[in-house]
């Protein structure tokens, strides 16, 4: 049965992509190409979900799309980016289904960081 069995990757614009790969490489451990090989992401829960072409849920007007980042560690990971002056937003919601912050990377991308609560884990 044909089927897809996962996202095979992450395309988006940039103004200095390079600059911009080696953030996420620093703060996310997330390899990026040509440079390097393939990031290979731990199995896990992956959500997939457009949302209404109105939300405020993303926070910044025209930002078409959100990354969701699931980690661990998140309290750690929010120190270090903090130390290093990163953009963080200061909402932060702990639920049943975990902890979640958002970071902005260099070029104002906003980024949830999501650390799985342990039954959903």
């Amino acid at each position: 049965m044909a089927r897809v069995t996962g996202i095979g990757g992450l395309f988006f614009r940039s103004a200095n992509n390079k600059a911009l790969g080696e953030w996420y490489e620093k703060y996310f451990g997330i390899t990026y190409m040509p440079r390097k090989d393939v990031w290979r992401q731990d199995a896990g829960p992956t959500v997939f979900s457009p949302f209404k072409h109105d939300t405020d849920y993303f926070g910044i007007p025209g930002q078409q799309f959100m990354v969701n980042l699931r980690v661990e560690g998140i309290d750690e990971l929010l120190d270090i980016m903090k130390a290093d002056g990163v953009k963080i937003d200061k909402n932060r919601v702990e639920d049943a289904i975990g902890k979640f912050a958002w970071v902005f990377d260099p070029e104002g991308n906003k980024i949830e960081l999501w650390e799985p609560s342990e039954e959903t884990k």
